[in-house]
């Protein structure tokens, strides 16, 4: 009687392994991606002389937005990819359709293969660029990058493979093609930007803040910065924000200096410039910054546009900055 082998434990759980700490990756891109559309400060430890987080600078920099949309809301759609082949296979009885199953889990397994290469080769360089050029530690994207090596780890060892060649050649393909689609993503994100409407990019942030002003404001406002301004100042609207808020000193250049001066502006973190702490609490103020405009909160940068429009502005809008990159 020929007795069979049993498979190792790490081809039987392997999946589920996957499908765990796909789902752990998840929770960290979707927690990123929510601070990142909110403007909100990531839960990170913060730097006691600068007052900010090697978090916040990381994801406030360039290399953390992709075709202008957090670089975490695509890996949160990658993680999620992975869930659904880690654990695509269980979906189907081994029992009733032993056939179909061993189907997917081939088909599955590759993607798998394909997908934790990609993500483990663009996590690496991610790390490369947070601690060698902006010099800053972010646990969360190291927490994803470990995720990614991971996956990327059981995706080779939690299966058996008919040829060793084809995971080498495989793996060697998908790397050699992430690497160089992520070399020309970053091809320019420290370089000067060219806006296709004729506006001027504000530029991007290159130190930490320093309290209790923050960041110093670079951009010169034009009449229509300077009129806008007044006008909401006139209106009684107010700006909401903390000195060490990378999105905040976004909203100020966008203004800014000359017209800056003029907004209402209240500064809600006590080691700032005249902190009114008690009036953001008094306004459930959740983000920074928030507009306080015809008493609605408006929280997130707004374009001098967008600004124009909320607060009914009728002055002249040749506005001469924009986030755009």
């Amino acid at each position: 009687m020929i007795r069979r082998r049993s498979a190792p434990w790490i081809h039987r759980y392997s999946r589920l392994i996957m499908g765990a700490i796909a789902v752990i990756g998840m929770l960290i891109t979707a927690y990123l991606t929510y601070v990142s559309f909110t403007g909100g400060k990531t839960a990170c430890p913060v730097d006691a002389t600068t007052g900010t987080s090697g978090c916040d600078l990381v994801l406030q920099s360039a290399y953390a937005k992709v075709f202008g949309l957090p670089l975490s809301l695509f890996g949160l759609l990658a993680y999620t990819a992975m869930v659904i082949f880690a654990l695509m296979p269980f979906l189907v009885n081994a029992e009733t359709n032993k056939k179909q199953r061993n189907q997917i889990e081939s088909l599955t397994g590759r993607f798998l293969l394909i997908g934790g290469t990609a993500m483990a080769v663009f996590s690496g360089y991610l790390m490369y660029i947070s601690f060698f050029k902006l010099n800053e530690a972010c646990l969360y994207c190291l927490s994803s990058a470990t995720c990614s090596l991971i996956l990327f780890i059981l995706s080779i060892i939690g299966r058996e493979w008919e040829e060793v060649s084809q995971v080498f050649f495989t793996g060697i393909l998908v790397a050699m093609v992430t690497l160089v689609g992520t070399l020309g993503l970053y091809a320019n994100a420290s370089g000067p930007r060219v806006n296709a409407d004729g506006k001027i990019p504000i530029p991007e942030i290159t130190s930490q803040p320093k309290p209790p002003i923050g960041w110093s404001i670079t951009t010169e406002s034009g009449p229509a910065e300077i009129a806008l301004a007044q006008h909401l100042t006139d209106t009684k609207i107010k700006m909401y924000g903390a000195f060490w808020c990378p999105h905040c000193y976004e909203q100020k250049q966008l203004l800014g200096k000359e017209a800056f001066k003029k907004i209402t502006y209240i500064e809600c973190d006590p080691s700032g410039n005249n902190p009114q702490t008690q009036a953001c609490v008094a306004a459930k103020i959740q983000s920074f910054p928030t507009w306080e405009i015809n008493g609605q909160m408006n929280p997130g940068v707004k374009l001098p546009e967008e600004l124009a429009q909320l607060s009914n502005y009728q002055g002249p809008r040749d506005f001469k900055y924009s986030l755009k990159r």
